[in-house]
């Protein structure tokens, strides 16, 4: 048996209580930088958003917890004035761990959490822990499978208890992406469908797509062709799904319709009722849109051309540090901040560099670990100068990386002074 590991939840985390009593009405021209500033209300508006486009594309919603990983994010997520689900992917098991110990699971917020990678062996035992936390209080845990040998472990481990159970799976597809999952038209795909019809330990709950490969969209009629290939890859294999469940001898244990789950933020962002009546084919399961970054955003999304600027919810406040007169391409000038590939993550983008500062023509145009470049951008004034000891704000590329870097972050409000005070403190859960 392969050694079973523990998720070390609730430990080594800042108290947001503390972390209020220093931090909240304070302006975020007197914070410590590098420091990551969420805006909520605008935080909201795209949960909202997001809600509504679902609606349109006649799709149920799951949301990703993964860019933010936070209560207070994650209750934005689900509840908004348009809609509300139930439904999670988490990205690490801290994730699931944790949405159990704030209680979204014992109040009903959180009634269905994905575990979205392909199931490690190694962590069976404690998804199994949690699978039995959350049925306690009348939720499920489902996760991704995408080889028969992940089966084939679930059902020695299930055939060593005193009482079996079926894991609700989803099949994970590749729909071309090559990172995780199963090619639909393939042997290998045939074969894993075969194990699981035939499997005491799993009931098949549908087939789930990501077009991570949708971030290369730069027009919503692009983003909408990638959605559609999405469809397409997971409609083929529910189609086959049927075929092989037709033969199994328990077809009663198995999702009926199948779900058909697909998303990413940039195809999320092309769901319509337009994109919706565009689908080809007669879809052989029921639509679940799923997608995370979209409350956030960044400048990887703003170069899709689905959203722009003034939606983008998150940004790193930082300090310029010196100041080089002529030092750059072409005689440009440059700047030192006090915020590097830590603060920012080395994610660039189609629209170059590793953030911008916002209102003026300047990026990050180099990056080391703990201080950045900042060049200027094509174009901008010449004459446009930065003093040593100012403060900017930059949105970088990639939200999620970002995050990451924080221990927590600034909560502000557009409607409240400007978004230029401290209303609230979202601490995220760290590790895996």
């Amino acid at each position: 048996m392969i050694s079973q590991t523990k998720t070390p939840y609730g430990h080594y985390r800042p108290s947001k209580a503390v972390l209020l009593q220093k931090f909240l009405d304070a302006p975020t021209d007197s914070l410590r930088t590098p420091a990551m500033i969420i805006d909520r209300a605008l935080f909201a508006e795209n949960c909202t958003d997001m809600h509504a486009r679902s609606q349109a594309w006649g799709a149920r919603f799951r949301a990703h917890l993964k860019t933010h990983k936070t209560v207070e994010g994650t209750r934005l997520q689900l509840q908004s004035s348009v809609d509300t689900t139930q439904a999670v992917v988490v990205s690490t098991l801290m994730e699931a761990w944790e949405l159990v110990e704030a209680g979204l699971v014992s109040d009903s917020t959180i009634k269905d959490i994905l575990y979205g990678l392909p199931i490690a062996i190694n962590k069976v035992a404690d998804l199994s822990d949690l699978w039995d936390k959350i049925s306690n209080n009348g939720g499920t845990l489902r996760i991704l499978v995408d080889h028969p040998d992940q089966v084939k472990f679930l059902e020695k481990f299930e055939h060593a208890r005193c009482s079996s159970r079926r894991w609700s799976a989803f099949v994970k597809i590749d729909g071309g992406q090559r990172r995780a999952g199963v090619v639909a038209s393939t042997p290998q795909f045939e074969e894993l469908l075969s194990v699981l019809f035939s499997s005491p330990a799993i009931s098949v709950y549908g087939f789930y797509g990501h077009a991570g490969n949708s971030y290369a969209s730069k027009s919503s009629s692009e983003a909408s062709t990638f959605l559609s290939a999405e469809v397409e890859a997971v409609n083929a294999a529910a189609e086959a799904g049927l075929s092989a469940l037709s033969l199994s001898l328990d077809r009663a244990v198995h999702q009926q319709p199948f779900v058909l789950s697909v998303g990413s933020t940039p195809t999320a962002h092309a769901a319509s009722s337009e994109t919706r009546a565009s689908l080809s084919t007669s879809l052989h399961g029921v639509l679940e849109l799923h997608a995370g970054n979209y409350p956030m955003l960044d400048l990887q999304q703003q170069h899709t051309g689905l959203i722009n600027e003034k939606k983008i919810a998150q940004r790193v406040r930082t300090t310029v540090v010196s100041y080089y007169p002529g030092r750059g391409e072409g005689g440009e000038d440059e700047a030192l901040i006090d915020a590097g590939a830590i603060a920012f993550s080395k994610d660039t983008g189609p629209l170059g560099g590793y953030g911008n500062v916002i209102g003026k023509g300047w990026r990050v145009g180099r990056i080391s670990q703990e201080h950045g470049i900042l060049t200027k951008i094509l174009g901008s004034p010449k004459e446009e100068t930065l003093e040593i000891g100012s403060q900017v704000e930059i949105i970088g590329q990639h939200a999620c990386l970002i995050a990451a870097a924080y221990p927590w972050y600034y909560v502000v409000d557009k409607n409240i002074d400007h978004g230029k005070k401290v209303v609230d403190i979202w601490v995220p859960w760290k590790g895996w």
